[in-house]
């Protein structure tokens, strides 16, 4: 039974954007459309399980949230709360007509058309992101706080804005032109940047991964490649996802535990998607203007072509972190190049580097800084310190996969064999 709900769980994932695609470009009016989607889910949920998947799982979630939708505008009292946004779309003695008679066709795909909705220029950059995550990528909104380093609360507020500003808008779902693609074009690629990272760390799971989240990130990725295939910035995150994900299937260890990129198998990592993302950003560096997500698919390929540990080309990861930085601070941009000063120039040079960024209020007291000073300080033997900073980076992570490797870090040195 865990398995058929597992099941269901990643198909109503999957499907959940392309059913609210589908009614937002008949209907308008984002907000109550997903709300009518999130019923149809729950519905779905609950029934699939004892009665089995449809035939078309997705024309039963339209049409289930369609009804849904009709019968919200139906009531006396949501027609008085939409009043003034029904004026903004359609008319609602025909939107009920219509919906009562054809409910929205299920023939196509309106996932990238939705991402682009969401990244509406209305919106702010940190909104836009926060909608699409999670009327797209099926994030919770406690998982997006993670992701943004700030409370739920404050997410919650974030989205919910969001949403009133897209159905103050008016704006139906339509590809955007122009001026205005271009504008979206960036904010599309960070928001899937974001979604594939949550897929392939989650950051409040029991489990290290969510692959689902990760393989719609690709999927979607590569639908915006071919839409814009000369764009070097979306071919160099498509194949930054490609050469990240090749190393999945030696992520984690029989139990689930997480193995470190040091200690895993490489004979284990997908070498058909590293040939991929090598090829895709071999190509692309000499095209255009070189960015930072092809400079991280740099980093990647270069960590994945390395056949050990041992092997890999820390002066030219150091080198390209060195040029990534040049596009702005990012912590943790920072934090991953101070580990490859560490690598080249030893552990003292890399510690010295994690102390400035203390200062930074986004890091201080975020896991992976005090997870990267523990491994800094086992390099230098300084057992005691390592533990203290290890354990302390396990009170601090929401990851549980996490929270074991660390504690069992600590453990280790205080119990070496």
């Amino acid at each position: 039974m865990t398995a058929v709900l597992h099941a269901v769980e990643d198909l109503l994932r999957e499907l959940a954007p392309q059913v609210l695609g589908a009614l937002v470009r008949r209907y308008g009016m984002f907000d109550a459309c997903e709300d009518a989607v999130q019923e149809a889910l729950l519905a779905a949920a609950l029934q699939w399980p004892e009665t089995g998947v449809p035939d078309n799982p997705r024309g039963w979630l339209v049409t289930v949230a369609g009804r849904k939708l009709v019968d919200e505008f139906r009531s006396e009292s949501a027609r008085r709360r939409r009043e003034d946004t029904l004026a903004l779309a359609t008319p609602q003695a025909e939107l009920l007509s219509h919906a009562a008679n054809a409910l929205p066709s299920t023939d196509r795909d309106d996932s990238l058309a939705l991402l682009f909705l969401c990244c509406h220029p209305a919106l702010s950059p940190a909104s836009r992101i926060a909608l699409t995550l999670r009327a797209v990528g099926g994030l919770t909104t406690t998982q997006i706080a993670v992701a943004f380093l700030v409370p739920e609360a404050t997410m919650a507020q974030r989205i919910s804005r969001a949403k009133q500003t897209i159905r103050a808008s008016g704006t139906v779902l339509a590809m955007p032109e122009g001026a205005d693609f271009a504008e979206r074009l960036a904010e599309v690629r960070h928001v899937l940047y974001l979604v594939f990272s949550e897929g392939y760390s989650t950051t409040g799971s029991a489990d290290l991964t969510a692959p689902e989240l990760s393989t719609e990130a690709i999927r979607l990725t590569r639908m915006l490649h071919r839409l814009v295939p000369d764009d070097t910035e979306t071919a160099g995150l498509l194949a930054l996802m490609l050469l990240t994900d090749a190393r999945r299937p030696a992520r984690t260890g029989l139990s689930g535990e997480l193995v470190p990129l040091a200690e895993q198998d490489r004979s284990l990592w997908d070498r058909r998607l590293i040939a991929e993302g090598v090829g895709l950003i071999s190509r692309t560096l000499p095209c255009g203007q070189v960015g930072p997500y092809q400079l991280q698919a740099a980093i990647a390929a270069v960590h994945d072509e390395a056949g050990n540990t041992d092997g890999t080309d820390w002066p030219q990861i150091l080198a390209l972190y060195d040029l990534l930085q040049q596009f702005g601070p990012n912590p943790m941009v920072s934090l991953n190049r101070a580990v490859a000063v560490a690598m080249v120039h030893g552990p003292t040079a890399g510690l010295d580097l994690l102390a400035e960024l203390e200062t930074d209020k986004r890091l201080t007291r975020h896991h992976r800084l005090l997870a990267t000073r523990a491994h800094l300080l086992e390099l230098l033997g300084e057992r005691e310190a390592a533990v203290r900073s290890y354990r302390e980076a396990a009170r601090r992570t929401t990851s549980a996969p996490e929270r074991r490797h660390l504690t069992d870090r600590a453990h280790r040195l205080e119990n070496p064999a």
